[in-house]
């Protein structure tokens, strides 16, 4: 069981800081990928915020917050007074939530072109998601006092991202915004789990987690104070991909079926 210091979390002058020493984290996030630390981080940054140098940026937040220590470090539009918690079994999560530049991604789309004008990539793949700032954004935190092995970590993104995308269609509509991002960490030196599917209790914790702080970042983002889009076409930052791909069948070679 996860206590409550489990992936104990502070907030001081726009940056949340949650901590565990000796965390194995895996992050979606600017300068992402696999790093131990002690803490992970969700920055809070202001209205027309345009800095390019996020390596500078991020280090003189957390200094001018009295935070130690360097660690995986998410960007959100969102004032932090909004980031809920919650915790179930052997996992801790941690959410906020703006939906102003949502993602939709309807059934049957119109047809249209990639992002940059591309049909097969190209230029479109190197588009920015509406510049550097993170106009909406929903970013977890995710921490488990299980120990996971490399597949099941990397699968933990998987499964918090599942649970994201149903949790903010049924709360908002939408499936995601265009600039979502999740951090997933482990304990090295806890009991030991091979798996971290929803059948799992980590994967199960981590569902009902994300659940239960996500609809509380929602309901505590847009009480009154914020104005969610009804539709994509609504928001000023929305998008929804509207290209169709390409169908086909792999092909057969040799005695395969």
């Amino acid at each position: 069981m996860a206590g409550p210091d489990a992936y104990a979390a502070t907030r001081t002058d726009g940056v949340l800081r949650v901590r565990r020493p000796g965390t194995e984290w895996l992050s979606t996030g600017w300068n992402g990928g696999r790093q131990e630390s002690d803490c992970v981080y969700n920055v809070s940054v202001p209205e027309g915020w345009d800095r390019v140098d996020i390596a500078a940026y991020v280090p003189e937040r957390l200094e001018r917050a009295g935070f130690e220590g360097d660690g995986p470090a998410l960007l959100t539009g969102v004032d932090l007074e909004h980031a809920r918690g919650a915790r179930c079994g052997p996992v801790t999560v941690y959410a906020t939530a703006g939906v102003s530049n949502p993602a939709g991604l309807p059934m049957e789309p119109a047809g249209g072109t990639l992002p940059g004008g591309g049909l097969e990539g190209g230029d479109g793949d190197e588009a920015d998601d509406h510049g550097t700032a993170p106009v909406g954004t929903v970013n977890l935190l995710v921490g488990t006092t299980r120990a996971l092995e490399a597949g099941a970590l990397a699968n933990l993104v998987a499964v918090a991202a599942e649970a994201k995308a149903t949790t903010l269609f049924a709360t908002t509509g939408f499936p995601g915004t265009t600039t979502d991002a999740i951090v997933v960490g482990h304990d090295p030196t806890g009991p030991a789990a091979s798996f971290s599917g929803s059948a799992t209790p980590v994967g199960a914790a981590t569902r009902a987690c994300v659940r239960e702080a996500l609809q509380a970042a929602v309901a505590s983002r847009y009480d009154g104070s914020a104005t969610m889009p009804d539709t994509v076409s609504d928001a000023e930052y929305g998008v929804s991909t509207d290209v169709r791909a390409e169908v086909f069948r792999p092909r057969l070679e040799g005695n395969g079926r």
